[in-house]
C-alpha cells in the first residue's frame, strides 16, 4: 500500500510537518510531492492522497487551488488536509476540503498545526508566535497522525472508512478568505536596494508564480505576483523591500525550536 502528500510550502514549515508525519506513519509508504513542480505522477499509484498548505490569510493560496484544478476527477479515492497557520488559520482546512472533495476523493481526515509565522508584516508588528507549536498543540498534531495511522491500518485489513466531516471552529468559521487581490496589493510595489542585489537568482527560482525576471537586476511583474512574500523572506541579502518593509520580519526557513519539535 501506498500514499503521496501533495504540499506547497514557502518558508519550510508545511514541508517538515508533512516529514514528521511521513516519519511516524507506520502502516504505508508515503512520497512527498511539491505542487510547484509543473508535472504531476499518476494516482493510480497510491492508496491514498494527502492535501498540505499553509495559511495564506485564513485560505489556501492561488497555485494550491490551480494545482488541484488540475486533477484527474477520481472515484472516491481516500484523501486527508493538512494546514499549517501562523497567527490565524481561518477557513484554510475547510476550503482544501471543500476543493478537494469536488474532484471526488473522500476525506479521511484533517488537522490545522500552529507554526511560528512566517508572513513578514505579522512578525515585524510582534506577531510572530516563535515557540509555536506548544505542548498541547503537539499533542493535538500527534493525536492526528495516530489517527492517520489508524486509517491506513483499517484499509490495509480492507475494513469500511468512513468521511470525516471537517471541523475548523467558530472563529475560523466566521473569518472570510482574502483575495490575493487585496494581499497583493497590501504588499505595495517591491524595489530592489542594488547596492545589496548580487542577482543571484534566488528571487527568480523561489517565485512560484513565476513573476520575476532578472535583467541583470530583478524585474517584478505585479500582474502576476500574489503578494506571497516569497522573495523577500527568502533573499539572501535582504535587497527586496517594501515601501512598509525593508530588513525586518524575515523567514527564511523553518526555527530552530520547530526543528526540534518536528525533527525527522
Amino acid at each position: 500500500m501506498k500514499g503521496i502528500i501533495f504540499y506547497y510550502s514557502n518558508s519550510g514549515n508545511t514541508k517538515l510537518a508533512c516529514q514528521y508525519i511521513v516519519k511516524n506513519i507506520k502502516n504505508i509508504e508515503i512520497d512527498l510531492f511539491d505542487m510547484v513542480k509543473d508535472d504531476i505522477p499518476d494516482l493510480n499509484d497510491y492508496n491514498i492522497v494527502g492535501f498540505a498548505a499553509f495559511a495564506d490569510i485564513w485560505g489556501p493560496s492561488k497555485l494550491v487551488q490551480t494545482f488541484i484544478e488540475k486533477l484527474p476527477q477520481q472515484d472516491n479515492k481516500f484523501a486527508f488536509v493538512f494546514n499549517t497557520y501562523g497567527f490565524i488559520s481561518g477557513k484554510t482546512l475547510k476550503i482544501l476540503d471543500k476543493w478537494v472533495t469536488a474532484k471526488d476523493f473522500e476525506v479521511i481526515a484533517g488537522h490545522s498545526l500552529h507554526t511560528p509565522e512566517s508572513y513578514p508584516p505579522m512578525i515585524a508588528s510582534g506577531k510572530g508566535y516563535k515557540q509555536a507549536p506548544s505542548k498541547k498543540e503537539m499533542n493535538e498534531f500527534n493525536n492526528f497522525v495516530f489517527e492517520l495511522n489508524r486509517f491506513f491500518y483499517l484499509l490495509n485489513k480492507g475494513k469500511e472508512i468512513q468521511k470525516k466531516n471537517i471541523s475548523i471552529g467558530l472563529l475560523n468559521s466566521l473569518l472570510p478568505m482574502i483575495p490575493r487581490a487585496i494581499a497583493r496589493k497590501n504588499m505595495g510595489e517591491k524595489y530592489i536596494d542594488e547596492a545589496l542585489c548580487t542577482e543571484c537568482g534566488t528571487c527568480e527560482k523561489i517565485c512560484p508564480y513565476k513573476a520575476i525576471k532578472l535583467n541583470p537586476k530583478p524585474i517584478f511583474d505585479m500582474n502576476k505576483c500574489y503578494g506571497c512574500w516569497a522573495c523577500y523572506n527568502h533573499c539572501p541579502n535582504k535587497a527586496i523591500y517594501t515601501k512598509k518593509y525593508r530588513g525586518i520580519g524575515h523567514y527564511p526557513k523553518p526555527n530552530s525550536q520547530l526543528k526540534e519539535k518536528l525533527k525527522v
